[in-house]
């Protein structure tokens, strides 16, 4: 039987693959120009208008690349677009948002002991800081500010780090940085559509009709590309942060998520600097390092979180299902025989400081809480647990599929 579950998982999978692709493409070309824009070199035989030169060598082949800061004498005859990376990027990154935090919202998103919200209050939250996140940089951006970029840069990273804090109290803590991520994602995606394409067209109309381009509108996406190109990775590292406990489950979450965006900066200058001059600047490494140890330090003060907000959180009518089935006891002894060792509060598998993922199977109700990850990792596949750690018998996990099947009346 092909059940919701399954399919769900599935097309959960494939935007998750997609939203990785894509963010792959858009990130190597953000780099690749970026580089190239800084390795420029001046050449008096290019051509009226042209800026600087680039030789390169790749796949048995050298390319010659030729910048115009505003525009050619003629508009070429093939011109290629980079902008579909961006946008693929955005729209896989908001529809795995919509699939994990939205309908998934009552497990992910809410976090009850921080504030009582319904999920349609947490999920307009969420779509609206979005928004308004973007109205605010680009305001920024607009204003007299855009003469100072170093105060304008400065700005921004206060609001980022208040959109961390903010966030950490209202949703849970993986909920937290995947959404400030995305509210850094929204920006430079915006930047893309609204500011940096419409720029490049009236360029390409004003050569089309004759008319001279003015050289603002690549000063302006240049300001919006180079803001992109520093937020880059803190984003990667905000997107998987959800695998870590350690980066999403401390009291201090919100402060290690905006310490990543410094990180960001060093890393990015140390690149560029290079990339223009031929050495980079190898104190940024030397910060970088500092800065890891004090977000590996903050992980742990006053350490991990002890899971008081999960056992304070009552069940939901959905996960209340799951706990009273027939089949739940049978399921509940084959879960916590097989696994609670180390997805525990306290876990006794030697080497485990936390529960894998943050998530415990001791109680009843935290057996029904992860009912469908239970029934997806150790029921339907042999995911967990692992095989070098237990050999569960193929009769526990038929006592998971059997439960899981009884609460959403699949049946057997």
């Amino acid at each position: 039987m092909f059940e919701l579950a399954i399919l769900w998982d599935w097309v959960a999978f494939s935007v998750r693959w997609l939203h990785v692709i894509t963010a792959m493409a858009w990130i190597g070309a953000s780099f690749y120009f970026i580089a190239l824009d800084l390795m420029l070199k001046p050449n008096a035989d290019l051509p009226a208008g042209a800026y600087g030169e680039e030789w390169e060598v790749h796949g048995g082949g050298f390319y010659h690349t030729v910048k115009y800061l505003v525009a050619p004498a003629r508009m070429p005859e093939h011109l290629t677009w980079h902008k579909w990376q961006s946008y693929t990027t955005w729209l896989s990154g908001a529809a795995l948002l919509m699939i994990v935090y939205w309908v998934g919202g009552e497990l992910y998103l809410l976090d009850p002991s921080k504030v009582e919200l319904a999920l349609w209050q947490g999920i307009l939250i969420s779509g609206g800081s979005l928004t308004l996140g973007w109205l605010a940089y680009d305001a920024m951006c607009k204003s007299r500010l855009r003469e100072n970029p170093t105060l304008l840069m400065l700005l921004l990273f206060v609001i980022l780090v208040i959109m961390s804090w903010g966030y950490n109290q209202i949703f849970t803590g993986r909920a937290a940085l995947l959404h400030l991520g995305a509210f850094t994602a929204t920006i430079m995606t915006a930047n893309v559509f609204f500011i940096i394409m419409p720029n490049q067209r009236i360029v390409v109309k004003d050569l089309q009709e004759g008319r001279t381009p003015d050289a603002k509108y690549g000063k302006i996406a240049k300001l919006r590309s180079t803001h992109n190109n520093y937020l880059t990775l803190p984003v990667v590292f905000l997107m998987l942060s959800n695998h870590y406990p350690l980066a999403f489950g401390t009291h201090y979450a919100w402060l290690i998520a905006s310490l990543i965006f410094l990180t960001g900066v060093t890393i990015r200058h140390y690149f560029n600097t290079m990339h223009r001059t031929g050495k980079g600047p190898n104190w940024t490494w030397l910060a970088t390092v500092l800065l890891m140890v004090v977000i590996a330090w903050l992980s742990t003060v006053p350490g991990i979180d002890t899971y008081e907000e999960s056992e304070a959180r009552e069940l939901t009518p959905a996960e209340q299902k799951f706990a009273s089935v027939d089949s739940f006891e049978d399921a509940f002894y084959a879960v916590v025989g097989n696994c609670s060792m180390c997805h525990a509060r306290e876990p006794s598998w030697e080497g485990l400081n936390w529960a894998p993922k943050h998530v415990v199977l001791e109680t009843e109700a935290d057996v029904a809480r992860h009912a469908k990850q239970i029934y997806m990792q150790a029921g339907r596949t042999h995911a967990m647990p692992p095989p070098n750690a237990i050999d569960m018998d193929p009769e526990a996990r038929m006592q998971i599929v059997a439960w899981y099947r009884d609460a959403t009346g699949h049946g057997s």
